[in-house]
């Protein structure tokens, strides 16, 4: 979508164009259809989503910035990427394909845990998804994908979570939620902080 557009000519021209598909599914992660993504978000529809954490052996996490011409939460800082998995896709397989297109990079990711969360935006859009939440290790420096992403840094998670409460607004209304529940993920499992 050409996200520099004000979003209702951006949402109009989107609909004259093959949309991404997302995965409809219950409360139980079970599919139950599927929905153009933009009309999900308009509609707040539950879909299959994923979110994707990659730290380094110094115990930081690899945050993004968004890109200043998306369509929601730009040039917010965000997990260090995100999206929605494609039919036939595992979990998996759509984390390291959008770490890949975003960040220019793959590792090996673990599945830690997955919750449904509803997130809605000043523009009118909601996230409503099932997250699918994935922890990854790298050392390296992103080569990130400038369509997608305006900048990155490495964060203690400690760092991270007293950042959010003295600069809330500088971070996506879903990281927050999530980021939440892998500190405590993080905490439980005695990782490094």
């Amino acid at each position: 979508m050409d996200c520099g557009l004000p979003l209702q000519f951006a949402v109009k021209k989107n609909r004259n164009l093959k949309e991404e598909q997302v995965i409809l599914v219950n409360e139980n992660d079970e599919e139950i259809g599927s929905m153009a993504k933009m009309e999900a978000h308009e509609k707040a529809v539950l879909h299959r989503a994923f979110s994707v954490f990659v730290m380094n052996d110094r115990g930081e996490t690899m945050l993004q910035q968004r890109a200043a011409h998306k369509y929601h939460s730009p040039l917010l800082w965000t997990n260090t990427c995100c999206s929605h998995q494609r039919f036939g896709e595992s979990n998996l397989e759509a984390g390291k394909r959008r770490l890949q297109e975003e960040m220019g990079f793959v590792t090996e990711l673990k599945e830690l845990f997955s919750f449904i969360y509803k997130a809605p935006f000043d523009n009118g859009l909601t996230e409503h998804e099932l997250d699918h939440v994935m922890m990854g290790h790298y050392n390296g420096e992103p080569e990130i994908n400038e369509a997608e992403v305006a900048d990155w840094k490495w964060m203690t998670p400690e760092a991270i979570k007293n950042d959010i409460a003295m600069q809330p607004d500088q971070y996506t209304a879903w990281f927050k939620i999530i980021f939440e529940r892998f500190y405590t993920h993080l905490v439980q499992n005695d990782s490094k902080l």
